[in-house]
């Protein structure tokens, strides 16, 4: 019966992995064909002729190059700008004792409840007002900072001993450089698990890039590719060209550092 049971488990999850990434197999297959082989039907899995003509376009002649730089700068410099200032916080709350800490921290989680469209409209007032409108800057500072990344960091931090934080500073480490050198080595899991969280959200952002680019040179991958449906809707291997290239770097990513991403899901699920 044991073994059986060994069996059913497996034959169900091949079967739910093949469900979940049989739609991304057909978008690479999709990609691979030529123009309007797709619109046949039934419509094939695979390619009979393979060809790449659909990606040279998009380089070529659509400039997908541009769109990949900005989403590339964005994504980097938010997850970079949002690990320091989400750990520096998360190290404040967990390690810092002063006044109204808890409070503050019961008060920053309350923010969870409200949805980010809620927020958009007095952000892009001020934003405007600052004169960020249409800049990479402007895109990037609502994701520099997180109440979810403080939490995560803040929780995970609680699990280092004071002890240890105590000790360094006996030994003349002052308090930056007891989080530089300390915390952030034994902190990195949990690093490598909000920078793909970072990573992730900011590379598919679409809205708020949407609403705060005004220019087309600037636009992100998410946003160029749904100006490009609208102007190449039938062309259906197009799209999922597009389409591929605006998974497959978060796909890498995830896929180089998926070690320590479930490393730090299962250590900060125990901890704090």
């Amino acid at each position: 019966m044991n073994r059986i049971h060994k069996i059913f488990l497996y034959a169900l999850l091949i079967s739910t992995a093949a469900i979940t990434l049989s739609p991304i197999v057909w978008m690479l297959s999709v990609s691979l064909m030529p123009a309007g082989a797709s619109s046949t039907y039934p419509p094939p899995f695979l390619p009979d002729d393979v060809t790449l003509e659909h990606y040279e376009n998009l380089f070529t002649r659509l400039n997908l190059a541009r769109y990949l730089l900005n989403s590339t700068v964005i994504a980097v410099g938010v997850t970079l700008l949002s690990l320091l200032i989400n750990s520096m916080a998360g190290y404040a709350f967990a390690k810092y004792r002063f006044r109204g800490r808890d409070k503050l921290f019961r008060l920053l989680l309350a923010g969870l409840v409200i949805p980010a469209q809620v927020t958009m409209l007095p952000l892009f007032l001020m934003l405007n007002k600052m004169g960020f409108i249409n800049t990479y800057v402007g895109v990037m500072i609502p994701g520099m900072a997180s109440v979810f990344g403080i939490f995560l960091m803040r929780q995970y931090m609680l699990s280092i001993p004071d002890s240890l934080i105590d000790a360094a500073r006996i030994d003349g480490a002052g308090d930056f450089m007891v989080y530089w050198r300390l915390v952030i080595p034994l902190c990195k899991p949990i690093f490598v698990t909000l920078a793909i969280f970072t990573f992730m959200g900011t590379w598919n952002d679409f809205l708020w890039p949407l609403i705060v680019m005004t220019d087309d040179s600037m636009y992100t991958l998410p946003v160029a590719l749904a100006n490009l449906m609208g102007e190449h809707a039938q062309d259906t291997e197009l799209m999922m060209a597009g389409s591929v290239l605006t998974i497959l770097p978060v796909m890498l990513v995830f896929m180089v550092l998926q070690k320590y991403y479930i490393q730090g899901i299962m250590m900060g699920s125990v901890k704090g």
